[in-house]
C-alpha cells in the first residue's frame, strides 16, 4: 500500500493545512522584526521629515551660479525637503528647491533658478499651467499659474534670479512666504 494519497485524492484542505505553518512562521518573522503593525482605524499620520534649510541653503549659495536667498518662515513651518535640478531648454539652467510643511499642514515649495519663467514653470508642472493673475506682494509682481483642479504656481523675476511658489498652501500662505523672500538678502559665499 502506498504511504501518499493519490494526487487526484489533494484538495484544497490539503493545500488550507500545508499553507497554515507557512502563514504562522511569516507572522512569527514579521512580529520579531517588528514590520507590522494592527490599526482598525486605518493609517495615522507620522511626523514629517525635516531637512536642514541653513545648511542646505548655504551649500546650494556656494555652488549655483546666482544668488540664493534664505527666507525667515512663520512661525509653525517645518522645512522638510530640498532638492537641486537642472533645467533643460533655450533659458535653461539650474535650481533649488525647498519644501515646507505650513502650520496649517499643507505644503509649500519654494524654487529659486537661473532659468527663464517659461522653462521653470514647464519644469515644474508641465504644460498644464497658464497664466491667471498677478500679485503685488511688497515691491514685487508675481505672475500667477492656474488652470482647472491644478495648484497655483506663483513666479516672479528677481533680475539675475527667478523665484516660483507652489504646493497646496493656501493664498495667505503664499503671500507670508513671497513677503519674507522678498526682502531677504542673497546669501554670501
Amino acid at each position: 500500500m502506498a504511504s501518499k494519497k493519490p494526487r487526484i485524492l489533494n484538495d484544497t484542505r490539503d493545500m488550507a493545512w500545508s499553507l497554515i505553518p507557512l502563514v504562522v512562521a511569516m507572522l512569527v518573522i514579521a512580529g520579531v522584526a517588528s514590520q507590522c503593525s494592527f490599526s482598525p482605524g486605518g493609517p495615522t499620520a507620522g511626523p514629517a521629515p525635516t531637512f536642514d534649510l541653513d545648511a542646505g541653503l548655504k551649500y546650494d549659495a556656494k555652488e549655483l551660479g546666482f544668488p540664493i536667498r534664505h527666507p525667515e518662515v512663520p512661525e509653525g513651518w517645518q522645512s522638510n525637503s530640498g532638492s537641486r535640478s537642472i533645467i533643460s531648454g533655450n533659458e535653461g539652467g539650474d535650481s533649488s528647491t525647498v519644501g515646507f510643511v505650513t502650520a496649517g499642514g499643507r505644503y509649500v515649495r519654494l524654487t529659486q533658478s537661473d532659468a527663464g519663467e517659461d522653462e521653470l514653470v514647464r519644469f515644474v508642472a508641465g504644460e498644464s499651467r497658464r497664466v491667471t493673475g498677478a500679485q503685488q506682494i511688497g515691491a514685487r509682481d508675481w505672475t500667477v499659474y492656474g488652470g482647472d483642479g491644478v495648484e497655483a504656481l506663483w513666479v516672479s523675476d528677481f533680475g539675475d534670479v527667478r523665484i516660483l511658489i507652489g504646493g497646496s498652501g493656501t493664498e495667505e500662505e503664499f503671500t507670508e512666504l513671497a513677503t519674507t523672500v522678498g526682502v531677504a538678502e542673497p546669501l554670501t559665499t
